[in-house]
């Protein structure tokens, strides 16, 4: 757009005498900083006169100077404006057009207004009353007072407009358009509207070429069927073509109920796909769960997210909460065979789970939310208080109501490990395995362990000195069976059935080696152990090996007893000597 108003180079063709003409009285915007000094003759900058029915002057109007009057038509330099008449300010450089005024321009543009105003040397101009100013491109701006600067090239209004490229309408309360780059810097309660999105916002800039938005203040863009799926941000583009965001400021994605959130975003809201960097939140109201990471994705139409970069989700429980972390975490919703809606949650490679009656360590662990189930895949390994689980497969019951585990599965190689006394730092272990392992709670306690198929068990027996009425040990038991069931009381595990092929066998202290008090494959873990949900956040929390004292002080006694008649004997034996 290269004139905005008609460039009135004000020596007509058409002259009078006048005796002293008033000076127009100018619009602020309009003052002329040479205090209206006449522009120099230049053929080239003359205002040609195409048509007008009167040309006239009269002291009593206009304060002396001549107008134009009926079907005024302009030309300058291929600019033609018409209007109902047309005051030439000669002395002043300075032209007033009052009724349908009409600015055609070279470059195809055209402004109509009831009334314009411009100034030759300034090379400024105001349009007043229902002003349209239409670009080649077929936008279209509409206010009350628009101003205008030729030379750099800018338009302005601050009356409030509206701005329609025939895909979005803009309201502002002002604007400023450079018509050469065909950029629009909107501020004050800006609100730009399609068929499907509103865009409001205190200052952005809109590119009529790429229909780009700028994002320099607060600013929510609203979905029009879905009004809770919104985006909110301080800082970024916007492109209204393609519904792409880039965000870099105090950011918020909401979608599906859900907050997104981190230092640099991007979004589309036609795929529905979105991505974040920094301090990244996936905040889940409704499931009470949120994730966080160095980077995210969402997938809108899935309901589906991912979380990298050092991520952990925390359930939040009304009593409690769980603790997730590994490499990559995976949260989705669908639906199961019963059409009902259901929530999942995946932690990949690495993964560690916490909660106040449960601690555990997998490969990947999958949870799903609304029925309180959780498998454990690869290496898994579950705590509770001072007892250990372990096996090729884990699967977790939680009672949704109570908030605690109900029950364990363990699928293939369970292995179940208790201190034998919480009270001392013996390394003694009751001990049970087998195929399949069942265990179950008793509040945040294991209580019952049923194992079938090869299933063995080391057990520490006890009992109460009648006389010191203090517990006392008696020896181990070693259980072989078919069938286990064994409850725990306090750390005890007592074998109340051991049935099929049951082989059972009690040694007292001083008959048991620290060879048969545990499974070949024994694995009692305080390395790895996660004991506070902050341990979740690393590979390991790598404590230092706890270190139990030997309880094998009667063996050790009989044994040197053992020992010493053995070689009594053997020196009672005569010794053969070499002739």
């Amino acid at each position: 757009m290269k004139v905005f108003f008609f460039l009135f180079l004000l020596f007509s063709t058409f002259t009078f005498a006048q005796d002293t003409p008033k000076p127009v009285q100018r619009d602020p915007f309009l003052q002329n900083p040479v205090k209206n000094q006449p522009q120099k003759s230049n053929t080239n900058n003359k205002v040609k006169i195409i048509h007008a029915d009167e040309i006239i002057k009269d002291p009593k109007k206009y304060d002396g100077n001549q107008y134009l009057k009926g079907n005024v038509v302009i030309e300058h330099q291929g600019s033609v404006l018409t209007a109902d008449e047309v005051v030439l300010y000669d002395q002043e450089n300075f032209v007033k057009a009052i009724g349908n005024t009409k600015l055609q321009n070279t470059d195809g543009s055209i402004i109509t207004a009831s009334e314009m105003e411009y100034d030759g040397n300034t090379q400024k101009g105001v349009a007043r009353k229902n002003v349209i100013l239409t670009d080649p491109k077929g936008t279209v701006i509409k206010t009350e007072t628009m101003y205008y600067d030729r030379v750099s090239n800018l338009a302005y209004y601050n009356t409030g407009g509206t701005i329609n490229d025939g895909k979005s309408t803009t309201y502002s309360k002002s604007a400023t358009y450079n018509l050469a780059a065909r950029t629009i810097s909107l501020t004050d309660k800006v609100r730009i509207e399609d068929k499907d999105y509103i865009l409001e916002g205190q200052n952005v800039v809109q590119n009529q070429n790429t229909n780009i938005v700028d994002i320099n203040g607060p600013t929510d863009i609203t979905n029009r069927k879905n009004p809770k799926n919104h985006i909110f941000t301080e800082k970024g583009t916007h492109n209204l073509n393609t519904k792409e965001s880039f965000l870099n400021k105090n950011s918020r994605i909401y979608y599906n109920d859900k907050i997104l959130t981190g230092d640099a975003m991007y979004y589309n809201q036609l795929s529905g796909f979105g991505t974040a960097t920094g301090n990244v939140t996936l905040d889940d109201p409704l499931e009470k769960r949120y994730l966080k990471g160095g980077y995210g994705e969402i997938f809108e139409k899935k309901d589906s997210a991912m979380m990298t970069k050092g991520p952990y989700a925390v359930k939040i429980l009304e009593k409690d909460s769980i603790y997730f972390a590994s490499e990559k975490i995976l949260s989705y919703q669908k639906l199961d065979s019963l059409k009902i809606k259901k929530s999942y949650l995946r932690a990949f490679k690495k993964a560690r789970i916490y909660k106040s009656d449960a601690q555990g360590r997998a490969d990947s662990i999958a949870f799903n939310e609304t029925d309180g189930i959780m498998h454990m895949y690869t290496n898994p390994i579950l705590w509770s208080g001072e007892k250990q689980v372990t096996g090729d497969k884990i699967e977790a019951y939680f009672n949704t109501q109570t908030e605690n585990i109900d029950s364990l599965k363990v699928i293939g190689n369970g292995f179940a490990i208790s201190k034998a006394d919480s009270l001392n730092m013996k390394d003694e272990f009751n001990q049970v395995k087998g195929k399949l392992m069942t265990v179950y709670y008793e509040g945040k306690n294991i209580k019952e362990v049923k194992v079938i198929g090869n299933a063995q068990a080391i057990t520490y027996a006890d009992d109460v000195n009648e006389k010191t009425k203090e517990k006392e040990r008696v020896g181990i038991t070693l259980s072989s069976c078919g069938i286990i069931g064994a409850y725990f009381e306090e750390q005890a595990l007592q074998i109340v059935s051991c049935s099929i092929g049951a082989v059972s066998s009690t040694y007292p202290m001083s008959k048991i080696g620290p060879d048969k008090k545990k499974f070949p494959d024994y694995n009692w873990n305080t390395k790895d152990r996660i004991r506070k949900w902050q341990d979740i956040l690393v590979d390991s929390p790598n404590y230092e090996e706890i270190k139990y004292e030997s309880g094998d002080a009667l063996f050790n006694q009989a044994q040197e007893i053992i020992d010493k008649q053995k070689a009594a004997e053997e020196a009672k034996k005569p010794k053969r000597v070499r002739k």
